[in-house]
This record gives C-alpha cells, sequence and structure tokens, in this order.
C-alpha cells in the first residue's frame, strides 16, 4: 500500500519537474511587438543575430535613445534582445 501512495505521489508532481517548451522567437516577438514599438523612437521590431551569433529579438531605433534603452530587457522570454539604430522609417 505504501508503494502504491508513493507512485501516486511521484505522478501527481511529475508534470511539475516535466521540460516546457521554449515559445518560438517568432511567437516572442509577436506577442511583445506592440508594446516594444510604443516606446519612444523604436521604429521597428524584428528577429536577427544576437552578440553571439545566435537568434534574437532586435529593436531598431530612430536614433540613439539611451531613455529607450534603458527600459529594454536583456532578455525576452528567453532570448536576447539588442537595440540598433537604424534612422527614422519612412514609407515609400
Amino acid at each position: 500500500m505504501r508503494s502504491r501512495i508513493a507512485l501516486l505521489a511521484l505522478l501527481a508532481i511529475a508534470p511539475l519537474f516535466a521540460q516546457t517548451t521554449m515559445p518560438s522567437i517568432e511567437d516572442v516577438k509577436e506577442k511583445h511587438a506592440a508594446r516594444l514599438l510604443a516606446l519612444p523612437g523604436v521604429v521597428s521590431v524584428g528577429i536577427g543575430r544576437g552578440t553571439d551569433g545566435g537568434k534574437a529579438i532586435v529593436i531598431g531605433l530612430d536614433r540613439p535613445r539611451s531613455e529607450t534603452e534603458s527600459k529594454l530587457p536583456r532578455l525576452l522570454d528567453g532570448y536576447p534582445l539588442r537595440a540598433e539604430v537604424i534612422g527614422p522609417v519612412r514609407p515609400r
């Protein structure tokens, strides 16, 4: 009986130890794009390469903006985020 209870207890907590899947970088970008684009000077949100060569969320700025850059997290749902000055974006 004790071993059955122990087994049931282990089965009950097993999901807590299961590995969770990380969302795709595309999903993370989509989830946060509107909020990031609302920050002063942010003109684009895209996917590019981080400083380590891996995938990263890349924020395009119209000009250097230390106040905006200081509000950006280093990671966004597990993916690195970096800012890059790309200049103003104009419609064609």
